[in-house]
């Protein structure tokens, strides 16, 4: 008899980050720092804790909110050494005394910069797998409570879509961009079908396969596995088509706990939801 595969409810899996959770909610409500730059910054503390052998994240989340705050500006530094060749020799670069405090071992600037590439996949690794899974709900409070406050004092009625700037114009902070390896490995035991969003077009404002590829992998990187067009007669207009990305962490960051989204693709509009196969019918083979 074959063997169940082991899994956790989405409650065990929080309740294991417990304690991440609770720093990652400190930064966000009560600091009122950046939901998508904070997500960055737990997902090094927990890199630095992974390979230090250290308890970084409980030690950070005893300490007075002030300190915590200096921290994740240090957390903030360090991330710009990683992704920035050339940081150590800007004016930017600071010291990070209370990152080395905290540490048994020595995390220096010159540590990120040598380390980078390795400190890169492990930071992109841990926000795919972890951050975006376990952070998911806070993270979409916080950025609606974002997008609300950034919307108070105006004199437009018009509230922005969930899947628009609130989400598109910083989601490439989280440095999920380009090597996207590690996620479309876990996406190859997903089916197809929990991977694929159902995207409509306006009549009259037709948009292209590689509009769509260029707009979605320059905020996400390499993310879509293939797409399906409407098949249209020449010179007609395609107004659906099916995207199957890579992995479905993309499609629940897209629909922003909303069933439908909105984006603005080069000025035509394009909305998506969550693809459901209708009548038997399943996505064409590769």
């Amino acid at each position: 008899m074959a063997a169940t595969p082991f899994q956790i409810s989405m409650e065990e899996f929080r309740r294991f980050y417990k304690i991440d959770r609770a720093l990652y909610s400190l930064l966000v409500n009560e600091l009122q720092r950046d939901p998508l730059e904070s997500m960055r910054t737990l997902a090094l503390w927990i890199w630095m804790e992974r390979t230090s052998l250290n308890d970084v994240v409980r030690k950070i989340y005893s300490l007075p909110n002030f300190l915590i705050n200096e921290l994740a500006d240090e957390a903030a530094t360090c991330l710009k050494c990683i992704e920035d060749n050339g940081f150590l020799l800007s004016t930017d670069a600071s010291e990070i005394r209370l990152t080395q405090g905290l540490m048994a071992k020595e995390f220096s600037l010159q540590f990120f910069h040598e380390k980078r590439d390795v400190a890169t996949s492990g930071i992109r690794n841990i926000a795919s797998e972890v951050c975006l899974t376990a952070l998911k709900d806070i993270t979409v409070k916080a950025l609606k409570r974002s997008s609300q406050q950034s919307l108070m004092g105006s004199s437009t009625s018009l509230v922005t879509p969930p899947g628009e700037s609130s989400l598109t114009g910083r989601f490439a902070q989280l440095g999920l961009g380009g090597d996207m390896s590690t996620m479309r490995t876990i996406g190859q035991d997903v089916p197809r079908e929990d991977r694929t969003m159902f995207v409509t077009f306006s009549k009259g404002y037709p948009v292209a396969d590689w509009e769509i590829k260029e707009y979605f992998t320059g905020i996400f990187g390499e993310c879509i596995e293939c797409i399906y067009m409407q098949e249209v007669r020449p010179h007609e207009q395609a107004l659906f088509a099916r995207i199957v990305f890579i992995t479905p962490a993309i499609i629940q960051f897209i629909l922003y706990d909303v069933t439908k989204a909105k984006f603005t693709i080069n000025g035509k509009h394009v909305w998506m939801r969550k693809y459901v196969a209708k009548n038997g019918n399943s996505l064409p083979p590769l």
